[in-house]
């Protein structure tokens, strides 16, 4: 199907942070968008507002009319989906052009300069922050992203002169196979998923052959020190980078009153005296390869210093609630040991005499029965623990697989209990915390807006 012979998108799962940024693309370029998610949130309300047709009950009769016409309908669906959706049957059954999220981004990065940014962990900021520092230069971009850009409130963006576009490369069903990159970053290749690749050596074999669809003339840049071993064809430069090595990493580093700046070092040109506009640890080293691609792909040193400085973060990445002297109180997405261990060591450097407690939602039975050591271990840098029921996504329970697996592996160092979601206000209620963070990639964040209103009327 020909992108524009399309006059209406559906999508099975339109809530998903990834479809819906794609299912604005297609309203932006006056296609009628329309779908079915499983429950209603925030973010299906205000795309409901901006004009999607969106409905939350399994149903082919909920459909709208235009959308029934094969011709000139494409479907989407996210892979957490079941096959066996009602609607997703439907639309195969009838000859519709039925296509995964990924798909749809591979056809964009066929006619535009892909900017992809892959990894376990730490895409989401990288690739906001990239698209900044090129939406706000000469260059300009699109951008398809897996978070809430803070500076756009928005996880697209739609230029019709630049012919680049930023994507957030998921590897979840190995669906960033479908993209053909003009450059990629590699973050992190920390198994995950292992519902689906089954072993790490399957999931580090699958970001391998990620590397092999880079086009020709392109770049990896990968980070310094990954397991995997990449292929990349014949063409194609690769780069290293990392906080203090590598061909892109930091010197002179600077954290002082709620102020981090450092100096980047490139193999193109040096940018001294980088201020971070969301100053958290772990960005240096986002930001190390944000500036690289930005760099690589024309962006001035004073285009990539001024990007840096007016970044503002994502929703759920470190995202500050409350920061003062008296409460701190963030939320954060992480939900992989690796991610959960550097959101707690960012913490522990930025406040290394206060107590710091997390609640903490597991993600998925699978995901806690193969991690349930490295979780605890990654908590324990932490001062007190609080953990709820595991939040199931697309899965069914698997006995003997609960919070507790983790709860029995934190040390004597560390305090910790065990709640239910319904818990939570009232205990936020109850106690007077010093710093607080909710973790997790659930509907823990669900509460953040009655947290913090509970934290500032104490302040009151």
């Amino acid at each position: 199907m020909n992108i524009s012979q399309i006059k209406a998108v559906y999508f099975i799962g339109i809530g998903g942070i990834g479809m819906s940024a794609i299912a604005r693309y297609f309203l932006r370029r006056g296609q009628v968008v329309a779908g079915y998610d499983r429950t209603s949130c925030p973010l299906t309300q205000q795309m409901e507002k901006e004009g999607m047709l969106i409905h939350y009950e399994e149903n082919i009769d909920e459909i709208p009319h235009v959308c029934t016409k094969p011709e000139t309908t494409l479907v989407v669906y996210t892979p957490a989906v079941p096959a066996d959706h009602k609607e997703l049957v439907y639309f195969r059954e009838h000859g519709f052009e039925v296509m995964k999220r990924a798909q749809v981004l591979g056809i964009l990065t066929q006619t535009h300069k892909g900017l992809c940014v892959a990894g376990t962990h730490g895409k989401t900021s990288t690739s906001t922050m990239c698209a900044h520092i090129m939406n706000q230069s000469a260059v300009g971009c699109n951008a398809f992203l897996g978070g809430i850009s803070k500076n756009y409130g928005t996880n697209y963006i739609l230029s019709k002169e630049s012919d680049f576009v930023v994507i957030e490369a998921d590897e979840f069903d190995r669906s960033f196979h479908w993209l053909r990159p003009w450059m990629t970053v590699i973050t992190a290749t920390d198994p995950d998923h292992l519902d689906i690749y089954g072993t790490k050596e399957a999931y580090l074999e699958s970001f391998r052959h990620y590397t092999t669809l880079i086009k020709p003339g392109g770049a990896l840049i990968i980070h310094r020190g990954l397991e995997m071993k990449a292929n990349v064809p014949e063409g194609v430069t690769t780069y290293e980078y990392s906080l203090n090595e590598g061909d892109f990493h930091a010197e002179n580093i600077f954290i002082e009153n709620g102020k981090i700046k450092f100096d980047f070092v490139s193999p193109i040109e040096n940018i001294d005296n980088v201020e971070l506009g969301n100053p958290v640890p772990i960005n240096i080293e986002n930001g190390v390869a944000a500036m690289a691609m930005a760099q690589l792909n024309g962006c001035t040193a004073e285009e990539i210093r001024y990007g840096m400085k007016t970044y503002r973060g994502v929703e759920r990445r470190f995202d500050f609630k409350i920061k003062n002297d008296r409460h701190v109180f963030l939320s954060d997405y992480a939900h992989h040991p690796k991610e959960i261990l550097q959101s707690a060591r960012s913490l522990r450097q930025l406040y290394s005499n206060r107590k710091i407690t997390a609640i903490f939602q597991p993600h998925l039975y699978t995901r806690t029965r193969d991690f349930y050591k490295e979780f605890a271990e990654a908590l324990s840098v932490l001062d007190e623990v609080i953990l709820c029921d595991i939040y199931p996504a697309r899965e069914e329970p698997i006995p003997g697989v609960t919070s507790k697996l983790i709860y029995d592996q934190l040390p004597p160092s560390v305090e910790k209990s065990m709640i239910s979601l319904d818990q939570v206000i009232n205990l936020v209620k109850e106690r007077d915390f010093d710093v607080l963070v909710v973790l997790g990639a659930g509907n823990l964040d669900d509460l953040a807006p009655q947290i913090t209103k509970i934290i500032e009327a104490k302040e009151k």
